[in-house]
């Protein structure tokens, strides 16, 4: 016997708007767990990959020390290194040639040019962490709304049957009052995962984005100065 109260009742008796809202939940409640993980495993790999830092600094040049951050194409400070190199070596082979035209770079001095590359190995970094979130602030904003529209809409039908049957007794309104909790608890449901998911995640990338420039600033100050940089 199913339940007059259970989610199977909801879907069996329920119309097509309750049907429509009870997929709408589900879909923003996969989406956002979907996000959840695919964020903590970032951030985890961000912070498994910054446990290669030192082993780089402890490499004999650069090419050698960026072979052992890895070659993964989302490793942030692979790209950095690589980044900082690259634009390093732009300036050694235009110091070296001969007759070279002028360029809009040649007015930018050593710290901006390899700034401006790390900086760009920096940014794509960031906004790949920082992509989705945009779904999971939706989500736990959103839908306490959609479960309290189902509530509303099933409460409505409630209220349709006692004014068609002229009378309120306990059996013509458990089923939709029942429909209009379960919606409501549908809601929260699907949105405090998704809150709760979004504060931690944004803590995670905090910490992650901090290793990150952290290692920046180190390798800017090698490709200037020599010297590892420290706080």
């Amino acid at each position: 016997m199913v339940s007059k109260f259970g989610i199977e009742h909801l879907w069996w008796q329920g119309d097509e708007i309750i049907r429509g809202i009870a997929i709408v939940l589900l879909l923003m409640s996969i989406a956002s767990w979907i996000v959840i993980l695919i964020k903590l495993i970032e951030i985890g790999r961000v912070k498994l990959q910054n446990r290669r830092v030192d082993v780089f600094w402890h490499s004999e040049d650069v090419i050698e020390g960026i072979e052992k951050l890895g070659n993964e194409n989302d490793n942030p400070f692979a790209m950095i290194a690589r980044n900082a190199h690259i634009a390093a070596n732009h300036l050694q082979g235009d110091n070296s040639a001969d007759n070279k035209k002028t360029q809009l770079h040649d007015k930018l001095d050593p710290s901006e040019w390899i700034g401006r590359a790390i900086n760009q190995a920096i940014d794509r970094s960031v906004f790949k962490l920082q992509s989705g979130l945009w779904i999971l602030a939706s989500v736990a904003s959103t839908a306490p709304f959609v479960g309290l529209f189902g509530t509303v809409w099933s409460i409505y039908h409630a209220l349709m049957n006692i004014s068609t049957n002229g009378s309120a007794s306990l059996d013509q309104v458990a089923g939709p009052i029942g429909e209009a909790l379960i919606m409501t608890a549908l809601g929260l449901a699907v949105a405090i995962p998704a809150a709760l998911g979004y504060n931690a995640i944004v803590r995670g990338q905090k910490i992650a984005v901090h290793m990150i420039n952290r290692f920046a600033h180190e390798i800017h100050s090698y490709y200037l100065s020599g010297m590892r940089w420290k706080k």
